[in-house]
This record gives structure tokens, C-alpha cells and sequence, in this order.
């Protein structure tokens, strides 16, 4: 199995959408617990969320793909830009 790391970047001034959102985005996410190994928001300067960082394991990214299509953070149109990259751990366990 793969290691692919999905990067997402909130639209500028989405915060009450992320929120709105939100307990949506984590129902779905737990539908993916054996996918998703890592998962949580990016924070900017002050803290608020931003985006999201998610470290998922699969045969090829069309895993985290697959997540992302139906994620509610996107069909809200939450995310300026979405990053999918493959990822290898070296430093710590996941």
C-alpha cells in the first residue's frame, strides 16, 4: 500500500462555511477510517482554520481522490485549491 498526503486550501473568508460544514465533513470522513491515517485542520495566523491535511493509504491516489469527489467541504465549494501528493513516512508511525 501507498501513502498519498491530500492538501487542501480553504477560499479566502470561508471560515462560517468550514464551520457550517463541518460536522458534515467529519461524518464522511469516519466512513473512510481505514483509508484516512491522519487527518486535521491547517490553522493560519491566528489560529482559525484554513484547510485540511489528510494522510491516506491506498493502492494508487485514486483513493484520496475518491474521498475528496464526494467530501462535503468540496461539494460546498470550500477549497481555493487541492493538492494530492504521494507521501512517504520516515520520522514517526502512523
Amino acid at each position: 500500500m501507498a501513502l498519498f498526503v491530500m492538501i487542501c486550501l480553504d477560499k479566502p473568508g470561508s471560515l462560517d462555511l468550514r464551520m457550517a460544514t463541518r460536522p458534515a465533513h467529519l461524518a464522511y470522513a469516519g466512513t473512510f477510517a481505514s483509508v484516512v491515517k491522519l487527518g486535521g485542520p491547517i490553522l493560519d495566523d491566528k489560529g482559525d482554520m484554513a484547510g485540511s491535511l489528510l494522510v491516506m493509504e491506498g493502492e494508487t491516489e485514486e483513493v484520496a481522490r475518491a474521498f475528496n469527489r464526494d467530501d462535503p467541504y468540496t461539494l460546498a465549494g470550500l477549497f481555493q485549491s487541492v493538492q494530492i501528493l504521494p507521501f512517504r513516512a520516515t520520522i514517526g508511525t502512523l
